[in-house]
């Protein structure tokens, strides 16, 4: 009986130590979950800025190209040159 007794002891306190460690890995895998959505959310931020930035370069590239800046002046006039053929395909429409 002494020997069982032993092994349950044994086993009690093997059981306790996973315990434990389950405890701390559902603790530690919570806060990794928690960061990870704060990463997400923080790339997610990030990226829109990048577009913005972008579409905000974009904008300075054509607004140069047309103070006279020698640098965009094609692509600018390549931009127009497609706006003008949409405005004449509208108008081409309307008119049918």
């Amino acid at each position: 009986m002494n020997e069982l007794s032993k092994i349950i002891d044994s086993l009690e306190v093997k059981f306790f130590k996973m315990s434990k460690k389950l405890e701390n890995l559902e603790k530690v895998n919570t806060e990794l979950t928690q960061e990870l959505a704060m990463i997400r959310d923080e790339m997610q931020q990030k990226n829109e800025k990048i577009r913005l930035l972008q579409n905000e370069l974009e904008s300075l590239k054509i607004t140069n190209s047309l103070l006279g800046s020698e640098e965009y002046k094609k692509e600018t006039k390549l931009k127009i040159n497609a706006l003008i053929r949409e405005i004449d395909y509208c108008i081409a429409q309307l008119s049918d």
